[in-house]
Order: structure tokens, then sequence, then C-alpha cells
């Protein structure tokens, strides 16, 4: 599995993105869902990546920079015929790592609150997140799951952890 910065050019990554949206809409109200569009992950403050095992697109997920020590994961989707590879967690890990190399001192995400978002809480909760309140522009909404991942300062890791993307 290869792990990319992805520039969000490609006809696969257009059609996940798509499934992901369309998704959203038909697990929750409009105004519960947050997944971003294209033109909305092309941002300067968020990094998107993709991972691939050759020509096929196993899933995608982007960091949100909100300030210099909090980021935010976005648009974490699998497709729905690839699900159980391990994409999901190894583009967790990355995520994770690269707040860690930024120096970011928490991490943290909104996902949804149905059933059909279980697989998801369990994935981010392996990773050490917790739930929390809403943070950011978000506000308490039945719809949201709000989780957070504390990471340490970049000043407590040692030597051989700090790295940057």
């Amino acid at each position: 599995m290869k792990i990319e910065i992805d520039d969000l050019s490609r006809p696969a990554i257009h059609a996940l993105l798509q499934e992901h949206l369309r998704n959203m809409h038909e697990l929750g109200p409009p105004e519960s869902v947050h997944a971003l569009d294209l033109d909305k992950l092309r941002r300067p403050d968020i990094t998107f990546w993709t991972a691939w095992e050759g020509d096929v697109l196993l899933g995608c997920g982007a960091l949100l920079e909100m300030n210099p020590r909090h980021g935010e994961v976005k648009s974490m989707r699998t497709p729905q015929a690839l699900r159980r590879t391990g994409a999901g967690k190894a583009l967790l890990a990355h995520i994770i790592d690269t707040a860690r190399a930024r120096g970011y001192e928490r991490l943290s995400l909104e996902t949804g609150s149905v059933a059909a978002f279980e697989p998801a809480h369990r994935l981010y909760e392996s990773a050490g997140f917790t739930r929390t309140g809403p943070f950011g522009g978000y506000v308490e909404d039945v719809n949201s799951v709000f989780m957070t991942l504390a990471l340490a300062p970049a000043s407590e890791w040692p030597a051989v952890q700090r790295r940057s993307d």
C-alpha cells in the first residue's frame, strides 16, 4: 500500500469523494453533513492523501490545520467495496504522524452518530481518540460525534521521532 499526497485531479478520487458526499447526505440532514467537496479540499490549509495498491484507490484522508497546535482529521473514506483492507487504519496513522511532526498538540475530528458510523468510532478509539464536545466552529448536534487525540508537544518527543512531512 502506498500513501501519497494527492492533488485531487484523478477520476478515481473524484468518484470516491462523490460516494462519500452522497453517503453522508443519506445518513444525516444537510445541516449535519460536514464532509468537504473537491473545491474545499483544495484549500491551502488542508493536506489530502490517498492510499493505493497499484492503480486501485483504497482510501483517502485529509488534515486541516486549524491553528499551529490543533489539526482536524477530514474526509476519511474507503470505497464501500474495499472496506477492511487496512487502508483506513494506515491513513489515520499517517495523519497522526504528520500532526505530530507538525507539532500539533491536539488532533480532533467530527463524525456521524448513527450506527453506520460505529466502525469509524472503533477505528478512532483504537488510535486513542476520545469523545469530546464540539471544537472549532462546530456546535452540539445529535447527529455528530466529536473526538480528540491529545498529542505530546514536539519539545517532549525523543529526537528520533521528530520529522517533517
